[in-house]
């Protein structure tokens, strides 16, 4: 019987019914399958910058503000920062952060971690993690929305204050969050692709000046840069350079009404596609320095067609919107036609009516746009518009008059 498999060698001597008489199939013959579980983190973080300390302390114990909510795997989280602290026990003496679960969710399972950023420069932040401790506690368990992780005593207040975490009166943290999931499958690797650099090294072009082709004159100053960079970007620059209305053969152009700073940050934008830091955009760190080259950057990108920059503009000067440059910004946003920027001015001026109208950019307001007057007057009193026939139904009459005697 050469060649038969043991197994029915042995069932032939056996005979039916026997032990012996089952048969094996051979291994590579029998169906098999695999499986794999992978219990892992999906992590994600929020910065949170605190403005404004000074005027928060005092707010009292168990008082809280909090920052927007983010999300991190699947669910949405909160940073409340409590600058009397938490616990009444501790009589103000720290300052408390929690990290919050601020979605509907059930026996949510993460870990956590809270920075507090050293504003010095010097890299030495306060770091309370609890991925560190994973090993030896596990995850931390949030039973329902509302349900907290963190520390109380997180920080005493009187170093706090006196220490490199607080810059200009405001705090920066940074939260942490990784939400334990488990799948079954085969495992995805991937390799990390890094981000995209072109913005740096067309930076170092600029910077560099080689083979520029065109030269700028800018208030006295002058920009080297390239012809083919700036249409590429700019559709005004495209059709002065290389349209049928290109200007004539120059080896200098001559760039009005604008300031050199702000045509400086407009070639580093279109170069890089993102601003300076402040305090190198505008030569100062004040808010108010800040704005003003916001503004003028907002009108030089109207006048190039660079439409995310404008936007850029319009984003900076909506965070900074206060009492005296309302005014002003209002002017230029009806002026370069910014309706999201108008709106939010719009509104803060119907807010805080009697301020704004002291202040010296409403004089400036009035003078550039005087038919802005009776869109602040709808804000101000209350007006609804039929979108149909477009004609203003006014909805409080009253109003109506007491403002325009007030204002004008």
């Amino acid at each position: 019987m050469e060649g038969v498999p043991l197994a029915l060698q042995a069932g032939a001597s056996a005979g039916p019914g026997s032990a012996a008489a089952t048969s094996r199939v051979p291994p590579g013959l029998i169906p098999s399958s695999s499986s794999r579980s992978v219990t892992e983190t999906v992590n994600g973080s929020h910065d949170f910058k605190i403005g404004g300390y000074s005027l928060a302390k005092g707010m009292g114990i168990g008082k809280y503000i909090t920052s927007e909510t983010f999300k991190v795997g699947g669910y949405e989280w909160a940073v409340y920062f409590y600058p009397d602290g938490k616990n009444l026990e501790d009589n103000s003496l720290y300052v408390s952060v929690f990290i919050a679960l601020a979605s509907e969710g059930t026996d949510v399972r993460a870990l956590f971690e809270l920075t507090l950023l050293d504003q010095s420069g010097k890299g030495k932040h306060k770091v309370h993690s609890h991925f560190d401790r994973a090993l030896e506690s596990g995850p931390y368990t949030l039973k329902y929305r509302g349900s907290m992780w963190g520390y109380k005593r997180f920080f005493k207040r009187a170093v706090l204050e006196t220490s490199d975490y607080i810059k200009d009166d405001t705090l920066a943290l940074t939260c942490t969050v990784g939400v334990v999931v488990s799948s079954t499958g085969p495992k995805l690797y991937s390799i990390p692709v890094p981000d995209p650099d072109i913005g740096l090294h067309l930076g170092e072009l600029l910077d560099s000046g080689i083979n520029s082709d065109i030269t700028f004159e800018v208030d006295g100053d002058i920009f080297n840069a390239h012809k083919l960079v700036l249409a590429a970007r700019s559709p005004v620059f495209k059709a002065q350079l290389f349209g049928v209305m290109r200007e004539k053969e120059s080896s200098v152009i001559q760039v009005k009404d604008i300031e050199a700073p702000v045509f400086k940050a407009m070639l580093y934008f279109m170069y890089r596609d993102c601003l300076p830091e402040d305090c190198e955009l505008s030569g100062s760190a004040s808010p108010a320095t800040c704005t003003v080259m916001a503004q003028h950057l907002l009108a030089a990108a109207d006048r190039y067609g660079l439409d995310r920059l404008r936007i850029i503009c319009e984003a900076k000067l909506c965070q900074e919107v206060n009492v005296e440059t309302v005014a002003t910004t209002l002017a230029l946003a009806e002026q370069h036609h910014s309706a999201q920027l108008k709106a939010v001015c719009l509104k803060f001026v119907a807010a805080n009516l009697a301020a704004v109208i002291r202040s010296d950019g409403y004089e400036h307001l009035k003078e550039s746009c005087p038919s802005l007057q009776c869109e602040l007057l709808k804000a101000v009193a209350g007006v609804e518009v039929d979108a149909e026939v477009e004609i203003p139904v006014v909805v409080n009459k009253k109003a109506i008059i007491e403002v325009w005697e007030k204002v004008f």
